[in-house]
């Protein structure tokens, strides 16, 4: 079964790459890894084989998978650093990290110039999502480069395509401002009933049964309830999402004014320090924004 299974190159193996990296073990594709930090790669040594350069990584593989923390290291892989010259005629690019829409296109067309495929697949779902392979998958794409990708995202999670090269960037960018939205819409609520004098923790499991229920007040109030913001996703990282939505939206011509507003809320979460929180710890900045802790029945934090 192994055998029949196209090689899989994996770039990338932080807190996203390592627990699809192990999926993608299970389900039987021979993997060659790489990683800047190459101790990364370890707990994988025994199964997989590790490479010292992402382009030595990629030059017999029918499939690079590419799981980067921006647009700018991405392009210094597949591009300075020479993943897309090494490419093997053939091969199928999946850049599964979140960047401009327009690089997508652009590294589509250095993948064509090499006879390569290529597909933009970014995902929701963060590390759980990831390690119960139950990611959100939003390709942009050829229908046949993403029925080629389709055995690997199944290994994954749920593949939805979503339009040409750089719609599936469009999608996650469209996921991010409704969770950065949403995260600082859970925040204020949540202290704002807990300084009025309620239970947080009462008010959220009210609300979960409402019109008002979301993952993120399932979990992400939780975590702010459990003050628990150790990162799944970085907030740095929402915030690179956040500055690429207004980007976007400037070169389409569009005010979006509550993504501005979340934005800033993010650069000041930051600014102060806080840029490996989770997201979720945007309510460490509406506290300081207010002097006052969330707490329970607001008399601070939960001992």
């Amino acid at each position: 079964m192994t055998s029949k299974q196209p090689s899989i190159a994996f770039l990338g193996i932080g807190l996203m790459g390592a627990p699809m990296t192990r999926n993608l073990l299970d389900a039987g594709f021979p993997l060659t890894l790489w990683n800047r930090t190459a101790s990364k790669c370890d707990p994988f040594a025994d199964e997989a084989t590790i490479a010292e350069t992402p382009a030595e990584a990629v030059r017999e593989a029918d499939v690079v998978i590419t799981m980067l923390e921006n647009g700018d290291v991405v392009e210094d892989v597949l591009v300075a650093q020479g993943v897309i010259e090494a490419l093997k005629p053939g091969a199928l690019v999946i850049d599964m990290s979140s960047v401009q829409p327009s690089l997508a296109r652009r590294h589509a067309e250095h993948a064509l110039e090499k006879d390569a495929g290529y597909v933009d697949a970014p995902v929701s779902g963060g590390t759980v999502g990831a390690a119960e392979a139950r990611l959100s998958i939003m390709a942009g794409g050829s229908e046949a480069d993403v029925e080629r990708a389709r055995p690997v995202f199944e290994a994954l999670g749920k593949c939805t395509r979503i339009g040409p090269v750089g719609a599936g960037q469009l999608a996650k960018l469209a996921n991010q401002a409704i969770v950065g939205i949403t995260i600082g819409a859970v925040s204020e609520a949540l202290l704002l009933a807990a300084k009025g004098g309620a239970d947080p923790a009462a008010v959220r499991e009210a609300l979960m049964g409402g019109f008002a229920g979301s993952r993120i007040l399932e979990l992400h109030g939780q975590r702010m309830i459990d003050r628990d913001f150790a990162p799944g996703a970085p907030a740095r990282i929402q915030l690179k999402d956040l500055r690429m939505i207004l980007d976007e939206a400037r070169a389409e011509g569009l005010t979006l004014p509550l993504s501005q507003q979340v934005h800033n809320e993010y650069l000041s979460l930051v600014a102060n320090g806080h840029s490996d929180v989770d997201h979720s710890g945007l309510l460490l900045e509406l506290e300081h924004l207010n002097g006052a802790l969330m707490g329970s029945l607001g008399r601070g934090p939960k001992e």
